[in-house]
């Protein structure tokens, strides 16, 4: 299913030249192919408001060629932008209500950085209920990552979630706990997941709210589970859309806190990421922002040259075929009114047809 450019941001140039199919507008009004409009809730911090959207917007484009992808990034005002970022959201991103009024097919959400004790405190929280109460009637799916995952279980189901007794930061292997769902066609049973978070909500939490768990770690937790409808909110903990080096970036950031004085422990390395010399480097660096702590003079950071080349990706296939079966279910169910919800004879209440009849 090729992207379809319909827009000047630079994530559709930028994929186009490291080889993803990518479609002029041009070519893709001239196809007779039904196409999916995608709305992408981007609420990532600067930092890291780019690389997320290339991550998810390269992971619709990935999935196969039969349908056209029109992505719409769009974030909310609510959140603290620089001058820099409003002007690039302000250039190349949709505004909701837009969106709204034009329809939607699908909806994605990223996580956030949050600032208060309790998600309902946060600026974003009223604005981002506003986008999730319509999109639960009129888009045929939604996909929640990380924080938004949080929210809205809490939004939709009243579930807090609970801190953990330290961060759970790493990759985790998962094993599929519903091998049956349409969500999980020929998906490896057991598949790897990057995980970086503080939170977290249990099986007993989502099982005790009427959710089913799709995929979960021993040590990761739970990765993945679907609405009690099967399929209108499916939900991930983990992070999917990772590049091979997003937990890289991440390490290099808290050592350069440690560095500077900014926090007081030294980092732990991410679990079951580096390997071998992959390891022994990222070791002796955690020694050398140490020193550098010390004597004050700056840390000299070479880790990625060092081992960018060394990491291994293990879970991006998995991520591909999952998000491929979610596009295809979605393909499959939505209107061709895409200000329609469902086309007709589907039920909302189990749009996948799996309750007993």
């Amino acid at each position: 299913m090729p992207l379809v450019a319909h827009s000047e941001l630079p994530t559709f140039g930028d994929l186009r030249q490291q080889g993803h199919d990518v479609l002029s507008l041009d070519r893709a009004v001239h196809q007779d192919i039904r196409e999916l409009h995608i709305g992408f809730l981007n609420m990532m911090p600067d930092a890291a408001l780019r690389a997320t959207e290339r991550q998810f917007i390269r992971l619709v484009g990935s999935c196969n060629r039969i349908a056209q992808f029109f992505v719409y990034p769009f974030s909310l005002p609510a959140l603290e932008r620089s001058t820099d970022t409003l002007a690039y959201i302000d250039r190349y991103y949709s505004d909701f209500e837009t969106l709204r009024n034009a329809g939607l097919d699908a909806l994605i959400i990223t996580g956030a950085n949050v600032a208060n004790p309790a998600l309902e405190q946060e600026t974003f929280w009223e604005p981002l209920i506003d986008v999730v109460d319509w999109a639960r009637d009129n888009v045929a799916s939604i996909l929640c990552s990380c924080l938004a995952t949080h929210a809205v279980l809490k939004h939709f189901h009243g579930i807090d979630r609970e801190p953990l007794p330290s961060k759970r930061w790493g990759v985790y292997s998962h094993r599929v706990s519903a091998a049956n769902h349409p969500l999980l066609r020929d998906i490896n049973t057991r598949f790897d997941v990057p995980h970086s978070r503080y939170n977290d909500i249990s099986r007993a939490q989502l099982e005790a709210a009427g959710l089913s768990i799709l995929a979960e770690s021993d040590a990761g937790g739970v990765h993945m589970a679907a609405s009690p409808d099967q399929f209108r909110v499916i939900y991930m903990q983990g992070h999917p859309e990772y590049d091979a080096s997003s937990l890289l970036k991440e390490f290099r950031r808290e050592l350069h806190r440690y560095a500077n004085r900014e926090r007081d422990t030294r980092p732990p390395l991410p679990e079951n990421y580096l390997c071998g010399e992959a390891e022994r480097f990222a070791l002796a660096a955690v020694d050398a922002a140490e020193q550098a702590r010390t004597s004050g003079v700056p840390w000299e950071d070479t880790l990625e040259a060092d081992i960018g080349a060394l990491l291994d990706n293990t879970w991006g296939d998995t991520a591909k075929a999952i998000i491929n079966n979610w596009l295809g279910l979605v393909y499959g169910l939505t209107n061709l009114n895409r200000k329609q919800q469902f086309m007709p004879g589907v039920d909302p209440d189990d749009p996948l047809s799996l309750k007993e009849k």
